[in-house]
C-alpha cells in the first residue's frame, strides 16, 4: 500500500475524531449547564438533542458538496464548521446561541459521518478498504475518548465556575489543524472522473497504485444508470436503502449515544459522586479505543457479518445485565461490567462495522447520496433517542434497557438471515456480486 493512501485516509479520518469529541464533549458539561442556564429534565435533553438535529440537516445535505464540490472540498467545510462551533459553545451569550452553535457542529459531524468514510473508501484498494474506512471510526471512539479524558483534567484543573467553556472551546485547535493537513490530500479518483477531470483522475490513481483504471471506473459510472441521473429511491436501489436504513437504525437503538452523551449521569444514578462518575467514563471510552482496535484489525480478515454476530450477542447479554442492575438495586460494579461489556459488543461489533457498510454497499452513481441517507436514519434515531433519554431513565433505567436489548435481539435476526457480506469485493462490483437479487 502507498504511503499517499494511509497518509490520505489518516487526514481524512481526522474528521471522524472531532465527530467522537464534539459528540462526547457535553458529557461533562450537564451539571454545570443545568445550572448556568436553569434547565430542566426537557431542556438538558433538548440541549443535547439539538446537535443531533444539526447532523440530521448536515447528513441530509452531505451528497450535494460532495458531489458537486468534491470530497476533500466537503471536508475542509467540516473543519470551519467544527472551529466555529467550538468557539461559540465555548462563550454564548445565553441558553439560545448555545443551541445555535450547537447546531452547527452537529452539521459538521453529520457531513463528518457521510463524506469521511465515502472519501476513503474511493481511494482505498479493496483489499485494505474495510481497515482504511475504519480508521475513520477508530478516530471517532479515540475522540470520545480524548472528550472524557479532557472532560476529567479540565474539571479537575477548574472545578465549577466556567470548567464547562474550556471543555467546549479546546476542539478549536485540533479542527483549525484539520483544515491545514487536508491540503495535503488528493481528491477522490470515481468524483473526479464522474466530474470528467480524467487527466487528474488518472494522475491521482497512479499516485495511489491503484490496481483499476480511469476507463474501468467510467464505464461503471456508465453502466449503473445508462448516462442518466436515477433517483436513489429507485426499484433498482431498494436493497442497499434497506440495508443501510436498518444498519443505521440498530446503531442507534442499541443506545450507544445515549451512554455516550449520558455517561456521568448514568453512574450518578447509580450512586457515583462527579468525580468518580468523570474517571468511569474515561474507563468506558477506553474500553471502546481497545475495542474497536481489535475490531479495525480483523473487519477484512472475518468479515463484517462476523464481527456483526458477536457484537449483537454482546449487546443482549450486557444490556440485560444493564436492566438487572437497575431493577435489583445492586448498582457499582455490576452496572460498571455491564456497561464495559455493552461498549466492547459495540466497539467490536456495529461501530467498526456500521460506516464501513454504509460506504461500499452502494453503486458509484449514487454512493455519496446513499451513504447520506444511512447517516441521516442514523443521527434522527440518535436525536430521538439522546432527547427521551434524561426524560425515560428518570422513571425507569431498567426499562430503558430492557428495550434496548429487545431491540439487539431484533438485530441479531437482522444479521442471521439478511445482512450480506462485503469483505474483499471491489466498489465496481459490488452491485452485481452481492445486492442483485
Amino acid at each position: 500500500m502507498k504511503s499517499i493512501v494511509l497518509r490520505s485516509s489518516l487526514i481524512a479520518a481526522l474528521g471522524g475524531l472531532l465527530f467522537g469529541f464534539d459528540t462526547a464533549v457535553i458529557s461533562g458539561t450537564t451539571d454545570d449547564l443545568r445550572r448556568v442556564f436553569s434547565l430542566g429534565d426537557g431542556a438538558l435533553g433538548f440541549t443535547v438533542a439539538c446537535a443531533l438535529i444539526g447532523t440530521i440537516l448536515g447528513a441530509l445535505s452531505a451528497g450535494w458538496p460532495a458531489d458537486r464540490w468534491g470530497r476533500r472540498a466537503s471536508l475542509l467545510l467540516v473543519a470551519v464548521l467544527y472551529f466555529v462551533s467550538a468557539i461559540g459553545s465555548a462563550w454564548p451569550w445565553g441558553w439560545i446561541s448555545l443551541l445555535v452553535f450547537r447546531f452547527v457542529g452537529g452539521i459538521g459531524v453529520g457531513m463528518a459521518s457521510v463524506v469521511c468514510p465515502l472519501y476513503i473508501a474511493e481511494i482505498a484498494p479493496a483489499s485494505r478498504r474495510g481497515r482504511l474506512v475504519a480508521l475513520a471510526q477508530f478516530n471517532v471512539v479515540l475522540g470520545i475518548l480524548l472528550a472524557y479524558l479532557s472532560n476529567w483534567l479540565i474539571g479537575g484543573l477548574r472545578p465549577g465556575g466556567d470548567a464547562w467553556r474550556w471543555m467546549f472551546g479546546v476542539e478549536a485547535l485540533p479542527a483549525a489543524l484539520y483544515f491545514g493537513l487536508l491540503f495535503l490530500t488528493p481528491e477522490s479518483p470515481r468524483w473526479l472522473i464522474a466530474r470528467g477531470r480524467e487527466d487528474e483522475a488518472r494522475g491521482v490513481l497512479e499516485s495511489v497504485g491503484s490496481d483499476e483504471d480511469v476507463d474501468g471506473i467510467r464505464l461503471a459510472l456508465s453502466d449503473e444508470s445508462g448516462g442518466r441521473t436515477e433517483s436513489l429511491f429507485s426499484k433498482r436501489y431498494r436493497r442497499p436503502v434497506l440495508l443501510a436504513i436498518a444498519m443505521a437504525a440498530f446503531n442507534q437503538l442499541s443506545g450507544i449515544n445515549a451512554i455516550i452523551y449520558y455517561t456521568p449521569d448514568i453512574f450518578r444514578m447509580a450512586g457515583y459522586d462527579r468525580a468518580s462518575a468523570l474517571i468511569q467514563s474515561v474507563v468506558i471510552g477506553g474500553t471502546n479505543l481497545a475495542l474497536t482496535m481489535a475490531g479495525l484489525s480483523l473487519i477484512d480478515r472475518f468479515g463484517r457479518r462476523t464481527l456483526m454476530l458477536v457484537g449483537s450477542i454482546g449487546y443482549v447479554l450486557s444490556l440485560s445485565a444493564t436492566a438487572y442492575s437497575y431493577y435489583s438495586g445492586h448498582g457499582g460494579l455490576l452496572l460498571l461490567l455491564s456497561l464495559v461489556v455493552f461498549i466492547a459488543a459495540h466497539a467490536f461489533g456495529q461501530g467498526a462495522v456500521i460506516w464501513v457498510f454504509l460506504s461500499e454497499i452502494f453503486p458509484n452513481r449514487v454512493r455519496a447520496k446513499g451513504t447520506a441517507l444511512g447517516s441521516t436514519v442514523h443521527w434522527i434515531m440518535a436525536a430521538v433517542i439522546s432527547w427521551t433519554f434524561p426524560l425515560i431513565a428518570a422513571r425507569s433505567g431498567g426499562h430503558t434497557f430492557s428495550v434496548y436489548a429487545l431491540c439487539m435481539a431484533g438485530q441479531l435476526v437482522w444479521v442471521l438471515a439478511i445482512m450480506p457480506e462485503t469483505k474483499g469485493i471491489r466498489l465496481e462490483a459490488m452491485e452485481r456480486e452481492v445486492l442483485l437479487p
